[in-house]
């Protein structure tokens, strides 16, 4: 079996086994996780385990989330194709590969310069860049000029929901976000219809911190 095949093969197991089993259902998400080259997004030393049950280190202290998480977030936002989508934490690009295959344009914000490129080449790479935009900013105030966002996802744990990034979002719109002490947290699906916010807890989880103004400092 070639390598790229061997690749394949382990997409479609992770869909089968880490996915579906535990219940994720939205048919685009699962076609867009087993599409994505995730190992491409993955320095080469950790290659291998590009398909482990676990986050996946990048460099510089951060990692890509657990492909059921990236997957558990994803479908909470529900997205339909026609959405503009703001992501915080951008990494080294996988998530928001996921995010522009499933919504109409992407804004992703990374605050670590070295990683904001690393996300660019790989998106570029890999064909995935054609519908999003890397910039290098503290993604805890959001990306002010392209809002309202129908839209965001945050792959980072704040100690509480930033206003900015509230303020960012449009009505209706879904926001998916880790909040909590710096260990632990609830990842909460925020959504927002009529004027009204409603906020549900999605599950249990542990992401590297937010920094940034609004939030750990």
């Amino acid at each position: 079996m070639s390598k790229t095949a061997d690749w394949a093969a382990q997409r479609r197991r992770m869909v089968d086994v880490q996915l579906r089993r535990r219940g994720i259902r939205d048919a685009r998400v699962l076609a867009a996780m087993i599409a994505i080259p995730r190992e491409q997004f993955i320095p080469a030393p950790g290659r291998k385990a590009s398909y482990d049950d676990e986050p996946a280190g990048i460099g510089h202290g951060q990692s890509i989330s657990q492909p059921y998480m990236v997957a558990l977030m994803a479908e909470c936002l529900e997205l339909k194709g026609t959405e503009v989508v703001l992501e915080v934490g951008a990494g080294s690009g996988y998530h928001a590969a996921v995010l522009g295959a499933l919504a109409d344009r992407v804004i992703a914000v990374e605050v670590i310069p070295e990683l904001a490129e690393q996300a660019r080449q790989n998106l570029d790479r890999t064909g995935y860049g054609r519908n999003v935009e890397v910039h290098c900013a503290d993604g805890s105030l959001g990306w002010p000029g392209c809002e309202p966002y129908d839209a965001i996802s945050v792959a980072a744990a704040a100690p509480e929901v930033p206003a900015a990034l509230l303020d960012q979002l449009a009505d209706p719109g879904r926001m998916v976000i880790p909040v909590g002490p710096e260990l632990d947290q609830d990842l909460r699906v925020i959504a927002r219809s009529g004027g009204k916010l409603s906020t549900r807890v999605a599950t249990l989880c542990r992401f590297v911190p937010l920094r940034g103004r609004q939030g750990w400092k």
